[in-house]
């Protein structure tokens, strides 16, 4: 007996496979992705610690940052286009997400006529090309050839109608509204899937219990895809702080009228590439867009750390 337990002891696991063709499939998204955001955010990052005397690049630690944040010029313009940025993020975040919410939870209405056309529709513009986006608003809000001035007399509220995108005061908040038109599509489509994927039990639990209709919503469905908003909260802040296609295609590079709706996106190419007059200067372009980085990665951060180990309760 004893001879057989020990026979049984000294029986060796077979050893698992190494599996290293799991690395080579890996190795060209791996190259790809290291040549394409690895590397350059490195010598960005490295970038933002040199810049150019007699010449000769040279290692100033962090002189660009105080440049950036106390030189009266450089300072004027950052703090300008950051307050702009939040105020860009503002909007998509009380405007678009909302919005995305109450159109993902008309659609997941079980008896809804159309709505695969719907969707569709909703979502069509989010495909488009930011370049023809912001050409067909031109011509849609221009005072001149546009179509707005038409369709608000129509309704009598013509009296309303002005330059929008011409005027300080209102040219940003103009510019949000069309990147919300455009990508709206986006927190619907997350949201609605994420509505899609509730049980039927739980559903049913709560039509028993005489929860129904939008008390349904509220009370039983919108806890349930708060991981679903979050996510699509934190691509919101990370979109809108790398935002610079759409604000370049309707009010150029100068961001205007009077630098109204310039962000980081702008002032960064801007700064890296220069534009008119303006020349270009790598060192503080990339300094901008270091702090961008930052700026972005706190973001993620908190929300990875602090928000999401709270709303990860509510995941089935």
């Amino acid at each position: 007996m004893s001879s057989a337990i020990s026979s049984e002891d000294t029986i060796e696991m077979p050893a698992r496979p190494r599996r290293w063709h799991i690395l080579i499939f890996l190795l060209p998204a791996f190259i790809v992705y290291s040549a394409v955001m690895i590397l350059p955010l490195i010598e960005t990052l490295r970038l933002s610690l040199f810049n150019t005397v007699d010449g000769q690049s040279t290692f100033v630690g962090l002189a660009n940052f105080q440049v950036l944040f106390g030189d009266d010029r450089w300072a004027a313009d950052f703090w300008r286009a950051l307050k702009n940025n939040f105020i860009f993020f503002a909007i998509h975040m009380l405007v678009q997400n909302p919005l995305g919410i109450a159109l993902a939870a008309m659609l997941s209405i079980p008896r809804l006529r159309l709505a695969a056309f719907y969707r569709t529709a909703i979502f069509m513009p989010t495909i488009l090309s930011f370049v023809i986006v912001g050409f067909i608003w031109k011509l849609i809000l221009s005072p001149i050839w546009g179509i707005t001035p038409f369709f608000m007399d129509l309704v009598g509220l013509k009296s309303l109608f002005g330059p929008w995108l011409g005027k300080p005061g209102s040219a940003l908040i103009t510019v949000s509204l069309i990147s919300v038109w455009q990508n709206v599509g986006i927190p619907m489509m997350l949201i609605y899937a994420a509505l899609l994927n509730i049980p039927d039990e739980v559903i049913e639990a709560a039509e028993c219990d005489g929860i129904t209709g939008w008390s349904q919503f509220w009370k039983i469905k919108l806890p349930l895809v708060l991981p679903a908003i979050g996510m699509v909260s934190i691509l919101t802040f990370v979109g809108n702080f790398n935002a610079f296609d759409l604000i370049y295609t309707v009010q150029g590079a100068l961001a205007g009228p009077d630098g109204a709706t310039d962000i980081l996106g702008t002032l960064l190419y801007r700064t890296f590439f220069g534009f008119q007059l303006q020349l270009g200067d790598r060192s503080m372009g990339a300094t901008i867009a270091t702090v961008m980085f930052l700026i972005i990665l706190a973001g993620v951060s908190l929300y990875l750390f602090g928000i999401q180990r709270r709303v990860r309760r509510y995941q089935f």
